[in-house]
């Protein structure tokens, strides 16, 4: 039998409000003998976020974006680059919008119709961020301009088109280490949206 427990907020503190905002939150939670206990953990808000797979059945073939990630760098990762999904966070709009939007600036690729598959927390210890998880096909009559992100932002984003059965490979071999990215390509791979071999 599943236990829900009761959850009540003592103290609020701001710990930092410079990039997005972190807040160590201190709660009183029921554990499952009915005892209560104190804790403090901390989490960050970032805002929500999405991200879309584009896919050319014709092609067999995916669309992802290569740019530098600093929170890889520090971690080990030792270019910093990182292989990825198209993604962005929220701006006061809907999940399809902002994925719309965000496929347009980093890939150059105006997507019609988009299909929302699922929805995840990605980090959920310590990140506020819910992801929505959206794929659409592509062609290239739908290219619109080189992608590369918005100059204003500095963004510096490579757009890569690849073979869908070497984007598994790269899964394999460790050169996608993204786990949303991870997430969409095997997400096609199981429903049999392009040929794995």
């Amino acid at each position: 039998m599943q236990h829900t427990p009761t959850v009540q907020i003592i103290e609020t503190e701001v710990l930092s409000d410079n990039w997005y905002t972190l807040r160590k939150i201190t709660f009183e939670i029921e554990k499952q003998d009915g005892t209560k206990v104190t804790q403090s953990r901390e989490a960050y808000d970032r805002g929500n976020g999405a991200v879309i797979l584009l896919y050319n059945t014709s092609q067999n073939t995916v669309v992802l974006t290569r740019q530098f990630r600093i929170p890889t760098y520090v971690n080990g990762n030792e270019d910093g680059m990182l292989i990825e999904a198209c993604a962005g966070l929220l701006e006061k709009e809907s999940p399809e919008e902002c994925i719309k939007r965000e496929a347009m600036e980093e890939t150059g690729y105006e997507v019609g119709r988009v299909k929302k598959i699922f929805e995840a927390y990605m980090s959920p210890g310590s990140v506020t961020e819910i992801l929505y998880f959206f794929i659409a096909e592509y062609t290239h009559k739908d290219l619109r301009h080189d992608g590369g992100g918005v100059k204003e932002e500095e963004e510096n984003i490579e757009v890569l088109e690849i073979p869908f059965q070497e984007s598994l490979r790269m899964i394999e071999d460790g050169r996608i280490k993204d786990g949303k990215t991870i997430m969409l390509l095997q997400y096609i791979q199981i429903h049999g949206l392009l040929k794995a071999a």
